[in-house]
């Protein structure tokens, strides 16, 4: 396992339970714990990780769950490659509703223009405003609202009244999570609410996760299985989890991510 790849799982790990022990991590990816530590020093260096005695904890400063700076670390390679497969479903003309969420991030990264020059964009999340507006986009509606910082959604009344108005001919979104019963679930209340009014204004709903999402279920549910189109995700994704997604009439497609470039392994070593 590669040094970032190993760092990505400890985020993970940490993701699930919000800690981890030094001695639970070098167990379960078969390291030392001399490596453990050491890796907890450049996580903490990054301030994705706060050290603690014998292990570690997310770097959430108070908040319900990790932030943007976070969670876009976190499965990384499977958020490009999901957010690739995205982008070609874009055509020139169309409308397209990007929620806020690190993988609609990527996807706004990569929109580009090329045979791409007609859009129009609406969107609740300022990072994916930006990412858009830096690849040359004008026509970019940004709903407004309170600004919550974990997931860097624009949620609450001013949002809300303004996406009501709008409409999409695709909707790419985020979740926290996707679970066959539960449906699209979310740990905050008031961006439920906000993507349920997304979701009800686009005539094509396509949710982009990768598979550390599927199988889970948060407190909030603002759409299920059956309003949702399509699903990207990952190759790592587990088989019964797809297959009971699947038995709801969704379809799934699976991406495989792309090995880290060289460059890039060599840094993170």
């Amino acid at each position: 396992m590669l040094a970032q790849e190993r760092r990505d799982a400890i985020l993970r790990a940490l993701l699930a339970s919000g800690a981890a022990t030094v001695a639970g991590l070098a167990g379960e990816l078969g390291v030392s714990e001399m490596t453990i530590r050491r890796d907890l020093g450049v996580l903490a260096d990054q301030q994705l990780v706060e050290k603690v005695h014998g292990g570690a904890v997310l770097a959430r400063g108070g908040a319900a769950e990790p932030h943007f700076a976070t969670k876009r670390r976190i499965n990384a390679a499977a958020k490009a490659a999901i957010a690739e497969a995205a982008v070609a479903m874009v055509h020139d003309g169309m409308t397209v509703a990007l929620s806020a969420g690190t993988t609609t991030w990527q996807v706004a990264q990569r929109l580009r223009g090329g045979g791409l020059r007609d859009l129009t964009f609406v969107t609740n999340s300022l990072n994916v405003a930006g990412a858009l507006e830096a690849n040359g986009w004008h026509s970019i509606v940004v709903s407004g609202g309170s600004f919550r910082t974990p997931s860097d959604a624009l949620v609450g009344p001013f949002a809300n009244q303004t996406l009501r108005q709008l409409n999409a001919d695709l909707l790419v979104l985020g979740v926290h999570s996707i679970d066959a019963r539960a449906g699209l679930t979310t740990p905050n209340v008031a961006e439920a609410e906000t993507n349920r009014i997304m979701v009800a204004g686009a005539r094509r709903v396509v949710v982009v996760a990768d598979s550390s999402k599927l199988g889970n279920v948060s407190l909030a549910t603002f759409a299920g299985c059956d309003e949702v189109d399509e699903l990207i995700t990952d190759t790592a994704a587990d088989r019964a989890t797809l297959d009971a997604l699947a038995d709801t009439g969704l379809r799934v497609r699976l991406v495989e991510p792309r090995p880290p470039r060289r460059r890039a392994m060599e840094a993170a070593s």
